[in-house]
């Protein structure tokens, strides 16, 4: 052999081995990826740089959707107040001394004029002769909080009469809602003994400053009677009552249900479909806001879909499917 042919030899061995482990590795590599995959890859189309068409299927969100649409919202306060009558008057003695005549309870009724008890002013060894309690007005007894033989002052109630054929609800508004209110001003009232029930009432009293103690404006309202002209009889004195009073309103405006919001960073986004099928995302700004719906002031039209359940699960652009 040659000298030349003994040099070659090494180089030639050393090629062939190599064109060996190329082969060996790139049918590995095409057995590891299955067949047909080395024309076009996995998940594309062809020609485009969408996923092909089963695996963009795969990935439709299912969302429902909601109408924008013109309403009215309501902003709302919610308090607690008293149910009293329209008129409570306590009756006193005109003179001291001890009460040794009690002519009435409590539930009874008695007219202007009317002697409610008997109070003997002598001292001892005086002539015994009884002084009237005297009812100032007539109505039914509330209450009577003196016993027989008690020593009363003339500052001393016998008894408190009320008028029980009208009613009120008493309450008192925190100073940030104290200037919404007027007379006249709408409002709901509600009673655990009764629930589900809503009365209509609307306000009909006022105090002309806020108590500087609590910071608050007392007000009255008074129940609308129904068509008879009557008021629930079930409501007595003394009630529970749960107050609604709405202290601004919007009318005809565009309104969407609350749980179509998403905050992002401060701020307010939802997300349309387009008439393709296709996710968007809208910035919004909010107006008034209810327990249920909100005003949108910008950044969506009356008619246009919002979704209103999936949406957290949205990007913009992705693929939807409206379900009912």
């Amino acid at each position: 052999m040659s000298k030349d042919k003994k040099k070659r030899a090494p180089w030639i061995t050393g090629a062939l081995v190599l064109l060996i482990l190329v082969t060996a590795a790139l049918i590995l590599i095409r057995l590891v990826r299955g067949p047909g995959s080395a024309d076009v890859p996995a998940g594309r189309e062809a020609g485009g740089g969408r996923p092909a068409g089963g695996e963009e299927a795969a990935r439709v969100t299912p969302v429902r959707i909601s109408r924008v649409s013109l309403g009215t919202v309501e902003n709302s306060v919610v308090i607690s107040g008293d149910v009293l009558p329209i008129s409570q008057v306590s009756i006193y003695p005109v003179m001291a001394g001890k009460l040794v005549e009690l002519r009435v309870r409590p539930g009874d009724t008695v007219r202007r004029g009317e002697v409610v008890a008997v109070v003997d002013p002598s001292r001892p060894g005086d002539h015994f002769y009884g002084s009237p309690v005297v009812s100032t007005v007539s109505g039914s007894v509330l209450s009577v909080p003196v016993n027989l033989g008690e020593t009363l002052g003339t500052g001393s109630a016998v008894c408190l009469v009320g008028d029980l054929s009208r009613l009120r609800v008493e309450t008192y508004v925190p100073e940030r809602y104290s200037v919404y209110m007027r007379p006249g001003l709408p409002g709901q009232i509600s009673f655990e003994a009764m629930p589900g029930e809503i009365f209509p009432a609307e306000v009909d009293e006022l105090a002309p400053a806020l108590d500087p103690a609590s910071r608050t404006r007392m007000i009255r309202l008074r129940f609308i009677p129904d068509a008879g002209g009557r008021v629930d009889p079930r409501i007595l004195s003394g009630m529970f009552a749960t107050v609604s009073l709405v202290t601004n309103a919007h009318v005809d405006v565009p309104v969407i249900p609350r749980n179509s919001l998403i905050n992002t960073y401060g701020s307010w986004i939802v997300f349309t479909v387009s008439p393709e099928g296709r996710a968007q995302r809208r910035e919004v700004t909010l107006g008034l806001e209810s327990e249920e719906t909100v005003e949108i002031t910008s950044g969506l039209e009356p008619g246009e879909p919002v979704v209103t359940a999936g949406q957290n699960f949205l990007n913009d652009g992705d693929p939807v499917r409206v379900v009912e």
